[in-house]
C-alpha cells in the first residue's frame, strides 16, 4: 500500500513514472504469506500500475536475495549473532540493485514507500514514528540519498491509507506485512538449519561456566531472551551472550543483562567521519526509543558511551545514532560493554 501510493504521489507530481517489483522468493505452496513480496503482491502491484497508466515490471532477483539476504541470515545466526534481514535487503538489493536498473533504463530517481524523510540530502526520520524505517536505512550513502525520494516519508499512515482510498487503489485496505519475507512460517530455525553443518545442541551454562541445563539448538537463542530456557533456579535467568565454539548459551540474572556501552567493528558514517566525541542518541535494536549516548570513532569503527544502562545489547544487531532525528550514521553491533554488579 505505502509503495502504491509512493508511486500515486509520483505521477500526480508529473513525472514518467515506471513500477518496479522484486521477486526475491519462491513462495509455491505457501498457504499464507503476510510479507511484502508474496505472489499476491505482485499481482496488486501490477493492477496498481494499470490503474495509474505506468509500465510495471517484475524483475526475479531470487538467487541474489538468497546468496546476498538469507544465506548472510543464516550465517549471523551460527554465529552466535541476532541479525537484522531488513538492512540487508534494503542495503544489497532493493536499492543497490534498483539504482542500477534505474540507471539502464534511463531513470534519474527511485522513490519508495519507506517512512523516512531526506533533508538538504541528510537521511532523517519519518514523520510518522509509529512507522519509521530509517532504522533499516543507515548503509545509504550519499550519492544514493542524492537521487532517492520518500514520497509518504512526510505523512501519517492514516493519511496514506486516505490517499489509497481517495484515488481508489487496489491496495488500499492491505494489512502491513508482518513476518520476514522469507519466513513465511515465522520460524526462522527452519531457515538457519538449511544452512548449519554439525551439531548445534549444547549446554547452558552461568558465568562461571556451571552446567544448569541442555538445549537442542544455540541458534534458537538470543541475547536478552528469557522463554524457552526453563527454569533454572529460584529467580528468571536470561541469554548473556552465545558462544558458537563450544555450542554454549550464557545465562544470568536480571541485572547481568544490562550495558553501559557497545561497539561496532565497522561503521558507517553518512557524510564525513567525525573528529573527536559526539553527543546523540543510539537506537540499538528497531523499537528501541533510543537512549543518550557519546560516540567516538576510530578507524572505521565506533565505541558508544550511553546515558544510563542498556537492557540486552544485542551482537548483530544495528546500533543506529541520530542527532535529533536526523542519523548521523549505523552499524551492527559488536560487542556490550556490561554493567558492573555491585558487591
Amino acid at each position: 500500500m505505502d509503495s502504491s501510493v509512493a508511486a500515486a504521489l509520483m505521477v500526480r507530481a508529473g513525472h514518467e513514472v515506471i513500477g518496479a517489483t522484486l521477486r526475491v522468493f519462491d513462495y509455491s505452496g505457501v498457504s499464507r504469506c503476510g510479507t511484502c513480496c508474496g505472489p499476491d503482491d505482485i499481482h496488486d502491484a501490477r493492477r496498481v500500475a494499470d490503474a495509474l497508466g505506468i509500465a510495471h515490471y517484475t524483475f526475479d532477483v531470487e538467487d541474489r536475495f538468497r546468496e546476498e539476504v538469507i544465506k548472510p541470515f543464516a550465517e549471523e545466526y551460527l554465529r552466535g549473532r541476532t541479525p537484522v534481514p531488513c538492512t540487508s535487503c534494503n542495503d544489497r538489493i532493493k536499492f543497490d540493485w534498483m539504482f542500477r536498473r534505474a540507471d539502464e533504463v534511463g531513470c534519474d530517481l527511485v522513490a519508495t514507500g519507506h517512512y523516512a524523510r531526506i533533508v538538504d540530502g541528510r537521511l532523517h526520520q519519518g514523520a510518522d514514528a509509529d512507522r519509521d524505517q530509517s532504522y533499516f536505512l543507515f548503509n545509504l550513502r550519499a550519492d544514493q540519498l542524492a537521487r532517492l525520494l520518500f514520497p509518504v516519508g512526510d505523512l501519517l499512515k492514516d493519511g496514506v491509507r486516505g490517499i489509497a482510498r481517495e484515488i481508489s487503489l487496489k491496495t488500499a485496505e492491505k494489512p502491513d506485512s508482518q513476518e520476514i519475507c522469507f519466513v513465511p512460517s515465522g520460524r526462522c530455525t527452519q531457515i538457519v538449519e538449511e544452512f548449519a553443518s554439525g551439531d548445534l545442541s549444547g549446554e547452558i551454562v552461568d558465568r562461571s561456566g556451571r552446567v544448569l541445563a541442555r538445549h537442542d539448538g544455540y541458534h534458537k537463542f538470543t541475547v536478552g531472551q528469557r522463554k524457552g530456557l526453563g527454569r533454572l533456579g529460584d529467580e528468571p535467568h536470561y541469554v548473556l551472550s552465545i558462544e558458537p565454539g563450544t555450542r554454549r548459551v550464557v545465562v544470568g540474572k536480571a541485572d547481568e543483562t544490562f550495558a553501559t556501552g557497545l561497539h561496532c567493528g565497522r561503521f558507517h558514517w553518512i557524510g564525513d567521519t567525525p573528529e573527536g566525541a559526539v553527543r546523540g542518541s543510539v537506537r540499538v535494536r528497531h523499537g528501541h526509543a533510543g537512549v543518550g549516548a557519546t560516540a567516538t570513532a576510530t578507524d572505521g569503527c565506533a565505541a558508544f558511551v550511553f546515558d544510563e544502562p542498556v537492557r540486552a545489547v544485542t551482537p548483530g544487531q544495528a546500533a543506529v545514532f541520530y542527532q535529533d532525528d536526523m542519523i548521523l550514521g549505523g552499524g551492527f553491533i559488536d560487542g556490550a560493554v556490561a554493567m558492573e554488579r555491585a558487591g
